[in-house]
């Protein structure tokens, strides 16, 4: 994109640059917004069948679907208040802290092959590590207060959230080792095929990785059945209790917005991302002759056909986890942490164990119902001199065209590698660099 604003619209490097961020931004933010949005209709309507209700009915028709314009309309327009002995500056500042996390986190999130704001080679890990720091927000919000509820609420959900994040980090780290990358494009395009690619059904100890990682996704987000930091059973709303008018909207934006993230990321780990379970479009894209690398209409469409497919595995986690709100009743703090130093994080460990021996050491070349990755290797337009021996070409001669190359089946230790390989020599191609 900034290639064409700087080559098509004349505009400067520096100028094209900060364009497309500006324009990037404003996407991403669309998906806190319209994800809360449309997650608390959705909550009102599922927690509405749980419990034998109708849910929202008069604001927009038989389903209520202006009911959520009317909640933005009443927060928005609702009195900004603040105790009279609260630190001001950290009271205002509180609720963008953890909007900022949880929106950053989206950054480094692919939403399609190559869609990504950034891709990162490290978009694991990137994406956990700013979602942490959402509970900073928490944690000044209950400090700056001046109110026991929303301190004891606050501490809660620190202690939630750092313990939560051990048996989370390693059940990330299983399909990492799989794949054998931490860029979640490389890890989604090894699942592309038929269902049973999916990481989920590698191996048994990788498909209960799965449902840990989803119990810990949720305590990581507060939500029910852990969301003691809001428990209005005991602490009145918890470390928002103060918060009235958009700041109160703001920490449920971000709530909602991590929902999100971390369901879209479960859906990358285990559920091949953008790839269906049954690949009709990959097969009529390369029957037609579609490269996603390529930029046509046609590589955009397919890709716009994987983002429909990927935001709706995400919407289906984000469902689960209200689900599971409506139906589970909530935990005491005691039973959240003995649920997660006593269950989660040994579990995971012994399933990281068990994943690592059957890649390495039992299955080393798949089940029989996998198909191998087939590796893309791409020619970098210009070589490094060191790496190569002869003459190297010269600025003015064209670059070598890039070639695709059909492996030979190998170990899935070793595919993904090649794959991470051709991906990295790919991107230095169109950055026009050496790839060292």
């Amino acid at each position: 994109m900034a290639q064409f604003f700087a080559e098509t619209v004349g505009l400067p490097w520096a100028v094209a640059y900060l364009v497309t961020g500006a324009i990037q931004c404003a996407l991403l933010i669309l998906v806190p917004f319209i994800g809360a949005m449309a997650f608390v209709w959705m909550e009102r309507k599922i927690s509405a069948r749980i419990q034998d209700r109708l849910g929202p009915t008069r604001c927009g028709g038989k389903f209520g679907w202006l009911q959520l314009l009317a909640d933005g309309l009443k927060l928005i327009t609702k009195e900004d208040l603040r105790p009279a002995d609260a630190d001001e500056t950290l009271f205002r500042l509180a609720p963008y802290i953890s909007f900022t996390a949880s929106f950053v986190a989206l950054l480094a999130l692919p939403f399609a092959s190559g869609w990504a704001v950034q891709q990162m080679n490290v978009a694991v890990f990137f994406i956990l590590a700013v979602l942490g720091l959402e509970v900073f927000g928490v944690i000044l919000a209950g400090y700056a207060s001046a109110s026991k509820w929303s301190l004891f609420g606050a501490m809660r959900e620190a202690a939630q959230v750092v313990s939560y994040e051990v048996p989370l980090g390693l059940c990330v780290v299983v399909p990492v080792l799989i794949a054998g990358s931490m860029d979640l494009v490389v890890i989604a395009d090894m699942q592309r095929g038929l269902f049973s690619n999916w990481f989920l059904f590698h191996d048994p100890f990788t498909f209960i990785t799965f449902f840990v990682f989803f119990t810990c996704a949720t305590a990581s987000v507060n939500r029910a059945p852990f969301d003691l930091a809001e428990a209005e059973s005991e602490l009145v709303a918890g470390f928002h209790t103060e918060y009235s008018g958009f700041r109160w909207l703001a920490f449920f934006m971000a709530e909602y917005g991590s929902m999100f993230t971390v369901s879209a990321l479960g859906a990358i780990l285990f559920f091949g991302g953008w790839h269906g379970p049954i690949p009709i479009v990959d097969s009529l894209a390369s029957l037609v002759g579609i490269d996603r690398a390529q930029t046509s209409f046609g590589s955009w469409f397919v890709n716009l056909l994987g983002l429909l497919n990927f935001v709706f595995k995400a919407v289906l986690g984000v469902t689960l986890m209200i689900w599971v709100r409506w139906t589970l009743p909530r935990l005491r703090i005691d039973q959240v942490m003995k649920t997660c130093l006593k269950y989660c994080t040994p579990i995971a460990a012994v399933m990281f164990v068990g994943a690592a021996l059957w890649t390495g050491v039992w299955f080393p070349s798949g089940m029989p119902w996998q198909t191998n990755v087939l590796g893309t290797f791409h020619e970098p337009a210009q070589l490094a001199p060191a790496l190569v021996e002869g003459p190297v070409p010269a600025a003015s001669e064209p670059a070598p065209v890039a070639r695709t190359a059909t492996l030979r089946p190998v170990s899935p230790m070793i595919a993904p590698r090649q794959e991470a390989a051709g991906t990295a020599e790919l991107a230095a191609d169109r950055r026009g660099g050496a790839q060292p």
